[in-house]
């Protein structure tokens, strides 16, 4: 067993790290109302857990340690490059920064952010003229913001996967479906049949790829 030295224990990564994902989508996503408050505030619970495990204490790797040890007697438990678990499960060789799990975590991280940064573009100019977003990313699909956080999240659980995160990702894939609804409900009730004519043609969660909805700057609370 090669010893890489002790990569935990380090709480100010965890903060510094915390703080830099969490400030980042804030100035995306802005929350203003209660329902905002509430899908900001489970996306940084999960972010603060995964970084507490990344940096802070590994807890997934000290309850699976017995079971690591005996099936990878080569695998020094408390080096950074353990807590890539997808490398070690599936015998990928080299470092888990270059391997496919991670670039593929990357990518769909920065594509969460970007499509986070699109939507709150059309969703601001929605909101200041009293309208429904439907161009942009709302012309694709009717909950963009709830997509980002997701992909984001799945990025990071494709990185660095912990129990508790695999845990807490569907109870949160419910919670944002559940918060989609409850949005969707408020919207009837606001925009009547100019919504329900929106929805009919526009997908709530997984975008068409060909063809898009009638655009226009239109809220979506």
């Amino acid at each position: 067993m090669t010893n890489q030295g002790n990569a935990y224990g380090l709480w100010w990564l965890v903060i510094l790290n915390s703080a830099v994902f969490l400030v980042f989508a804030f100035s995306f996503f802005k929350p203003q109302t209660r329902r905002d408050w509430r899908t900001f505030g489970s996306f940084a619970a999960f972010i603060v857990a995964l970084f507490v495990e990344m940096y802070g204490f590994p807890l997934t790797i000290y309850l699976l340690s017995g079971w690591l040890s005996t099936r990878y007697p080569q695998l020094d438990l408390l080096s950074h490059d353990a807590g890539h678990l997808w490398s070690t499960l599936f015998g990928l060789q080299g470092d888990p920064h270059f391997n496919v799990p991670h670039i593929v975590s990357n990518v769909l991280i920065i594509a969460g952010f970007f499509l986070l940064a699109r939507s709150w573009t059309v969703l601001y100019k929605a909101q200041t003229s009293h309208t429904l977003a439907t161009s942009g990313p709302y012309a694709r699909m009717r909950h963009p913001q709830y997509v980002a956080f997701v992909v984001i999240m799945f990025g990071f659980l494709l990185q660095w996967p912990t129990l508790l995160t695999l845990l807490m990702f569907p109870v949160l894939l419910v919670m944002y479906a559940r918060l989609a609804i409850a949005e969707e409900n408020d919207m009837r009730r606001e925009f009547g049949d100019i919504y329900e004519a929106y929805a009919a043609r526009t997908p709530r969660f997984f975008p068409r790829i060909w063809g898009t909805g009638h655009a226009g700057n239109n809220t979506n609370a």
